[in-house]
């Protein structure tokens, strides 16, 4: 029988943790292993080891990675509110890039693979869409925290895959956890107002996508920073409205704001985007269009809720 490939997740507990863990325990060429600050909250507790853990003690960490020894991590944890990162430089440093660094330290002196996740935030979103050798300038701490761990990893000279993603959105068994889809959909079902920005632009990316990009990352072990996004470019209203019109939910509830009306114009990027030619032709990644991943969503509601 092969030896099963070791691989560690970090986040286990966060929206891509669990659709990784969901993912990966369907090969039975990979062990996998799993990390959260708090208790496993996916009704899914078969097949994968888990241990609460905080990464950010790095002692703990340090002896879970002697004790286990994984040969790919895939490091999902991170604070990604811009607000949080702000409002606490030092903790958004210490869990964004020092926990960063120490996993990369480990994939050097182990051989190791890490598949680190960054955002599109560490660009101003000034010449959007990016390619992946594109100027960075983040506008936040959260982007410059994110922007750091991506040169630590570098610097480590370890065997990495950093993958950029955009406004990730989906849908898994978790009913706390939410995302610019879930949230329209419920706000509107339920006959409530809600405003969303009109002049920012994303290429909003499918959860399941993302997870998939994540495993092609460990499979092709190939090094380098590439870029996991959707295809399509939208304003966060005109993608909300799509939303509505998918599952015919009454639009007149929608209002449009812009970014400075509610204090995003300075701390986020206005236009991103990511040309994905790249992440394509390397990884063999394959976007799904935004309206087939509602349908898919629509599918995995009925099992998840």
């Amino acid at each position: 029988m092969m030896v099963a490939n070791k691989v560690l997740i970090t986040g286990s507990n966060g929206f891509l943790g669990q659709k990784l863990i969901d993912l990966l325990i369907k090969d039975n060429k990979y062990d996998i292993y799993a990390i959260s600050m708090h208790e496993n909250d996916n009704p899914n507790k078969e097949n994968y080891h888990f241990q609460q853990l905080d990464l950010m003690n790095s002692e703990l960490l340090n002896n879970y990675l002697l004790e286990f020894k994984p040969n790919y991590i895939i490091h999902t944890a991170a604070i990604t509110s811009v607000e949080a990162c702000e409002a606490d430089q030092a903790l958004c440093q210490k869990m964004n890039v020092d926990v960063v660094e120490q996993l990369a330290q480990y994939c050097k002196q182990t051989n190791a693979f890490l598949v680190q996740l960054s955002t599109d935030f560490v660009f101003d979103g000034k010449n959007g869409p990016y390619k992946e050798e594109d100027l960075t300038y983040p506008l936040s701490e959260y982007g410059k925290s994110k922007l750091r761990s991506e040169q630590v990893i570098h610097n480590t000279g370890c065997a990495y895959a950093i993958l950029r993603t955009i406004l990730v959105y989906g849908i898994n068994a978790n009913p706390k956890r939410s995302n610019l889809v879930l949230w329209a959909k419920e706000k509107l079902s339920n006959k409530e107002s809600i405003n969303v920005v009109k002049d920012q632009w994303r290429m909003p990316t499918f959860v399941d996508d993302l997870a998939e990009a994540c495993i092609l990352a460990i499979e092709k072990r190939v090094t380098g920073i590439f870029h996991i996004s959707g295809e399509e470019m939208f304003t966060i209203a005109e993608a909300v409205y799509q939303i509505a019109d998918f599952w015919k939910l009454d639009k007149s509830l929608i209002s449009e704001v812009t970014a400075a009306e509610i204090n995003q114009s300075e701390n986020r990027p206005q236009k991103t985007g990511f040309i994905l030619s790249k992440a394509k032709s390397i990884l063999g990644y394959e976007p799904t269009p935004f309206k087939v991943s509602l349908e898919i969503i629509d599918q995995q509601y009925g099992i998840f809720r």
